[in-house]
């Protein structure tokens, strides 16, 4: 794995390209973030159990003395350039910069104004499309600084608002706000149970002692993961549909506990219907009992919570696929690893791994192995810990 850059250099490496002095230049760091738990319930009426992770954007920023907004990245050559005063539209061949444009619309669009312009360096140690929500950690990361740098003073929770609308006016992709949320809110040693629709949020504390989350992405681009995604939200709502008219008085899946379900299951006359609301309706119990685990230190419990939520994603909701199940499940047979699960949208991706810290190196050695005698090609691993949401970086 190539050596993480080092942010203490980016003033430096800032003044290699625009000129001035490092104590005129301000850097400000945006997480990425992993789910531990609830997949495929956000929809549904359940909570998500994100983390944010030590595994950094950096973005360093300076105004200017004229209109002028330029965008450079240390990884990716080319410079973007553009006027405060534009009125920023969507285009494929500025790349990048389409993110940090779609930002700056809807901060005017929200009524903030810029009197002058601004440059930009950038630099990331998120593995880009790694499954870990880089493209939020850059728009977020950018809005922070931004806000920071003119003194808007944009709560948290807005800066999580401003990159979802970004995504959704000016990048024409319908996210939830799940990324942005934890990657602006995030706190170092907790996880956040978030509820998508209200945004009621609380912090879990996450000690995790010896143990690391291993992130494992299975290097397979998720062709399947949009069709399906819709094809399942659908066959939700049907399931919901049938409960309603049974006399079931709920307005989501997950606000029906286990037993509840079981009670009131025989409503749903369809078999796969029945697969797909039993995941909601025990998954969202497993982000119940994950949250309980880890007040109490049961790190065992946790990861048996990470298989079961595996095996309910493979077995009653189905987007899985055999990149996945040999990532989670030959995971779930090594030395020191408490448990193990896909992530995300599913049919390509990611999954994580709870591990010992000192059962990390064979860890990934025997996954790999396995991985690339199923599959054909290998996967990629790196182990992560808790980390801050955005925030102003110190240099020094």
């Amino acid at each position: 794995m190539a050596a993480l850059y080092d942010p203490r250099s980016l003033p430096a490496d800032f003044v290699k390209v625009y000129g001035g002095t490092e104590d005129s230049v301000q850097v400000f760091s945006s997480p990425a973030r992993i789910n531990i738990i609830g997949e495929h319930i956000d929809y549904n009426g359940g909570k998500v159990f994100p983390a944010a992770i030590n595994r950094y954007l950096y973005v360093a920023v300076r105004k200017r003395g004229d209109t002028k907004v330029v965008y450079n990245d240390l990884k990716f050559p080319g410079e973007y350039k553009f006027d405060i005063n534009d009125d920023f539209s969507y285009s494929k061949e500025n790349g990048y910069a389409n993110y940090l444009n779609g930002i700056l619309s809807q901060m005017k669009e929200r009524g903030f104004h810029f009197d002058c312009g601004f440059e930009v360096l950038m630099v990331s140690n998120v593995p880009s499309a790694g499954g870990i929500s880089s493209s939020s950690a850059l728009e977020c990361g950018f809005a922070y600084a931004v806000s920071e740098t003119f003194g808007f003073g944009i709560s948290r929770v807005e800066i999580a608002k401003l990159g979802q609308m970004s995504e959704h006016r000016f990048m024409n992709v319908n996210c939830g706000i799940m990324d942005q949320f934890i990657i602006a809110t995030g706190k170092k040693n907790t996880a956040v149970v978030l509820d998508c629709d209200t945004l009621n949020y609380e912090y879990v504390p996450l000690e995790l002692g010896d143990f690391r989350f291993v992130v494992m992405n299975t290097n397979k681009q998720r062709r399947l993961a949009d069709s399906k995604y819709n094809e399942r939200r659908s066959q939700c709502e049907q399931a919901l549909k049938q409960l309603q008219d049974g006399g079931v008085k709920i307005s989501a899946l997950c606000e029906l506990s286990p037993e509840q379900w079981e009670n009131s299951k025989g409503l749903v006359t369809d078999e796969l219907l029945a697969k797909r609301a039993a995941h909601c309706v025990y998954e969202n119990q497993r982000v119940k009992d994950a949250v309980a685990s880890l007040r109490a230190g049961n790190l065992e419990r946790l990861g048996q919570l990470l298989n079961e939520s595996h095996a309910s994603l493979k077995n009653d909701y189905e987007v899985t696929g055999i990149e996945l199940d040999t990532l989670a499940e030959t995971a779930q047979k090594q030395d020191g690893c408490l448990g193990a699960r896909m992530t995300g949208a599913g049919f390509g991706g990611c999954g994580i791994a709870l591990v010992h810290k000192d059962k990390i190196d064979s860890f990934v050695e025997n996954v790999q192995r396995a991985y690339k005698a199923a599959v054909g090609y290998e996967a990629s691993f790196f182990d992560c810990e808790s980390g801050d949401g955005v925030s102003r970086f110190s240099c020094k």
